[in-house]
């Protein structure tokens, strides 16, 4: 048993850097401002692209607390503060009062950012056609499967319940 951990172990940490790498050049190519600009284009909105992200992310994840919403964009809060009462400015999303917490305003999308966010949508999906053309239905679905598992497991906070030293 104890060999089998240590092949696991060592297959783990042999595949982390490759991860790693991959996930920082997903992450590059998901910043960067001029594909977001693309999206937009090719969704036919009219929309700032500093705002982008937060509209889709409201949509996606709402309703959601600015704080929130801050900390997993990597924003400072008030930076995110003003986006979104830019996005309530343009009726794209509303806020109201948490109900499991007075204290916090949440951010939801309104139908009118609903609609801009199904363009969106359709355009994300027009290029996943293109980005996923050659591959079999087989290899899409187990990279879809395999993708929601480890974002499930990043959600969960891995390091929440470690010992210091497997930090």
């Amino acid at each position: 048993m104890s060999s089998k951990k240590k092949v696991q172990d060592t297959h783990i940490s042999e595949q982390m850097r490759v991860l790693h790498g991959a996930l920082i050049s997903i992450v590059s190519a998901m910043n960067r401002p001029r594909n977001d600009g693309k999206m937009i284009e090719k969704a036919g909105i009219r929309l700032d692209r500093a705002l982008f992200s937060v509209l889709v992310s409201i949509e996606r994840l709402g309703p959601i607390g600015v704080v929130e919403l801050a900390e997993r964009s990597g924003r400072d809060y008030t930076t995110i503060s003003r986006q979104v009462a830019k996005l309530e400015s343009q009726g794209l999303v509303r806020r109201r009062e948490s109900p499991l917490d007075r204290r916090v305003r949440e951010a939801v999308v309104s139908a009118k950012g609903k609609a801009m966010t199904d363009r969106i949508d359709a355009a994300r999906e027009r290029m996943g056609h293109m980005i996923f053309k050659d591959w079999s239905r087989e290899e899409l679905d187990a990279f879809v499967r395999s993708m929601r598992k480890f974002a499930d497991a990043l959600e969960d906070d891995p390091l929440a319940d470690a010992d210091p030293e497997e930090r």
